[in-house]
């Protein structure tokens, strides 16, 4: 008898864990302030178990993260459509440059510039007015600017015979602005994000559904193991009693010394048995803290009971209004329908590579070119050959100037070897397996539904019938009892009589648990929370 309660024990401290991504409250407080409010004692209700668990547990707090996740995946999508602005610098110092005029004539036509400045000075005195001015030879005019230049300590100006472009600072400071007119992938990644992020509300509620499942089983298990613990050791108290009163009989004479001895031997067997179950209590009571996720030291008082009244079986739903029921609440049927759409927003995407992109641009930049010799040369006023130098500043204007511009950019891919239809062809398939898990899960749900009310249903007759089991079960054992203690009996007839009545008991605390995890499972069945009410955590 008592090892069948063991067995019984072991089955239903092991509820199914399941891979689910959870998510807790918004606003549900710290889980660390939690853990140091948490006593090394506490008495926690089903309720509070719940509420618990839907702060602490850790997989709940980890789903949170994937709603924030969606939510950044959202506005990474719509930074696709917004104005995409950039800016770049650069300078460049040229060590050498190569001359773009090597190898043709252009030298010679810069070199003929000295001799257009020597025809200028010489017409400006043919013109002067004055007869006594003569004109000067090319090679003189040469000479006396060049004595002019070194009177004047300074560099004769002209052009470097191997390059006579080349400037040794380069900058260029731009600012680009694109604004996106159309591409059609962008705005359908709009779309999906917001799919994702409706699929990742929908896996969070189902999930808080299960995990809520779950806790409901893990803390009726625990209950169904403590009041197991109280049945034996009523039963070890009465197997006391009786050998006592076979002690009593023997020494009285009008019982067996076999009698006697068999009664201590099966108490010794039922003790063991006692042992054996207050560790299986203290297991179940350490595996719901781990579900919790509050700390294994911490030890847990179940406020609580297994009760039942007949009112409990008016509850017993119809299938087939309860699977309507599911197909409107339940969160994942919600999000299988969200996956197609989702594979449609895909195909969309695929598609939109049929499609020009569109862009309008802008461009500004400010472009300097600073040579290291800054230096400007400039004639004296009145003179023909004395010269003055200045120097311009780094950001003369002369150096900076800028440059805007704006135009539509089109990228258009005419043929790029049939991948796009092949890639349009996978969305629809995967679309159509889609729609085959959809049918699936709708099937599935039905079959779930089913077993849970005709759980409900077997589990409601077999608390009936130990109900009234119990009721003879105790009455055989009054009369055994009775006629034990009126030597007209023996202990062996008391402790059968007794070893049924536990039975008894333990076969209708298991029933009542039965009930209780089918409700439970029936609700989440349908996509509601279990229900924990007062009367059923009291």
């Amino acid at each position: 008898m008592a090892k069948a309660a063991i067995v019984l024990l072991t089955l239903c401290m092991m509820p199914g864990f399941g891979l689910f991504q959870l998510h807790a409250q918004s606003n549900a407080p710290d889980p660390s302030t939690l853990n140091s409010e948490i006593r090394d004692d506490i008495t926690i209700t089903l309720d509070d178990a719940i509420q618990i668990a839907m702060i602490n547990n850790y997989m709940l707090r980890r789903g949170l993260l994937d709603i924030d996740l969606a939510d950044a995946q959202i506005r990474e999508a719509w930074g696709a459509v917004y104005p995409q602005i950039s800016a770049s610098g650069q300078y460049t110092r040229n060590i050498q440059v190569p001359n773009p005029f090597a190898g043709s004539d252009a030298g010679s036509f810069f070199q003929s510039f000295g001799a257009i400045e020597w025809l200028a000075f010489n017409e400006d005195r043919r013109t002067d007015g004055n007869p006594a001015t003569e004109p000067i030879t090319f090679e003189e005019f040469l000479e006396r600017q060049a004595q002019g230049y070194e009177a004047a300590g300074l560099t004769p100006p002209g052009f470097d015979d191997d390059n006579p472009f080349a400037i040794e600072n380069e900058f260029q400071f731009g600012v680009n602005v694109t604004q996106t007119l159309y591409n059609g992938s962008a705005f359908a990644a709009i779309r999906g994000a917001r799919q994702l992020r409706q699929i990742n509300l929908d896996q969070v509620e189902r999930d808080r559904q299960v995990i809520t499942n779950e806790i409901t089983q893990a803390f009726y298990g625990a209950l169904l193991a403590k009041e197991q613990l109280d049945v034996l050791q009523v039963s070890v108290d009465r197997l006391k009693a009786t050998v006592e009163e076979t002690r009593k009989a023997v020494e009285a004479g009008v019982a067996n010394r076999v009698d006697r001895l068999s009664a201590e031997v099966e108490l010794v067997n039922l003790e063991t048995d006692l042992i054996e179950l207050e560790n299986q209590v203290q297991l179940a009571t350490k595996s719901l803290n781990l579900i919790l996720g509050i700390p294994v030291q911490t030890n847990l008082n179940l406020s609580g009971s297994l009760a039942f009244d007949e009112s409990m079986s008016e509850i017993i739903p119809d299938v087939d209004e309860s699977y309507v029921l599911a197909l409107q609440k339940r969160p994942d049927v919600n999000q299988i329908d969200n996956v197609v759409e989702l594979l449609d927003v895909q195909r969309n995407i695929t598609r939109s590579q049929y499609f020009p992109v569109v862009n309008a641009f802008a461009n500004y930049a400010y472009i300097g070119q600073v040579p290291d010799n800054r230096q400007v040369v400039n004639r004296v006023p009145g003179t023909d050959f004395q010269f003055e130098g200045s120097s311009r500043s780094f950001f003369d204007d002369a150096y900076w100037n800028p440059a805007f511009s704006v135009g539509v950019s089109l990228n258009w891919t005419i043929f790029n070897g049939f991948q796009t239809r092949s890639r349009v062809q996978q969305n629809q398939i995967e679309k159509r397996q889609a729609e085959i898990d959809r049918e699936q899960l709708r099937n599935a749900i039905y079959l779930e539904i089913d077993q849970a009310v005709r759980n409900l249903e077997n589990s409601f007759r077999r608390i009936m019938s130990q109900k009234r089991n119990i009721d003879q079960a105790q009455l055989n054992y009054d009369i055994a009892s009775q006629r034990l203690r009126e030597g007209l009996g023996t202990s062996l007839e008391e402790r059968q009589a007794s070893s049924l009545l536990d039975q008894s008991k333990l076969n209708y605390l298991a029933a009542v648990y039965d009930f209780k995890v089918a409700m439970s499972t029936y609700k989440t069945a349908i996509g509601e929370s279990p229900s924990w009410e007062a009367e059923e955590s009291r």
